[in-house]
């Protein structure tokens, strides 16, 4: 069945002219330089410090690293932090991509 879903969801990105990012439920990142970082399509915050931000997705864990990082803004599906950015990595169930 996941199979037949996935490719479902591809042929109607595909006729639809979607963005991947809308049709597979994926988070959408934009970077400015090491400062600042908009994230839209997470599915909560799991952690957040001045060095560290964990962000649930709809397939895994968004984890970003760094030095003084702040929240500016935060709403449903959205965040948008900055500080010094080290470091992104995503995380599947099975660990990092």
């Amino acid at each position: 069945m996941g199979k037949l879903n996935r490719k479902l969801r591809k042929w109607t990105a595909d006729m639809l002219d979607l963005p991947q990012d809308v049709a597979y439920d994926l988070p959408r990142m934009t970077m400015i330089g090491d400062r600042q970082l908009y994230i839209e399509n997470h599915r909560g915050v799991l952690h957040f410090s001045s060095e560290q931000l964990r962000l649930q997705l709809s397939h895994g864990v968004l984890e970003v690293s760094g030095a003084d990082l702040v929240i500016r803004t935060i709403w449903t599906e959205e965040v948008f932090i900055e500080g010094k950015i080290a470091s992104i990595q995503l995380m599947d169930k099975e660990g990092p991509r």
